[in-house]
């Protein structure tokens, strides 16, 4: 499992959300829209981004 990986860009600005949604999203490494990054596959990356799910476009990638 731990080779996959999965794309996830952020698609909606962090102005005004929440403080802990906005950690998640900077630590799968995201800084500014529309930036993509390739994140691993792992529990800890999904929690990060199912709390912040409505700001990120996720596609799995092999």
């Amino acid at each position: 499992m731990s080779d996959k990986t999965l794309r996830v860009t952020l698609v909606k600005s962090l102005n005004g959300r929440l403080k802990n949604h906005q950690a998640s999203v900077r630590g799968l490494g995201l800084r500014r829209m529309h930036q993509t990054v390739e994140v691993i596959d792992t529990p800890e990356n999904r929690g990060m981004i199912n709390k912040a799910y409505y700001m990120l476009r996720v596609e799995e990638s092999a």
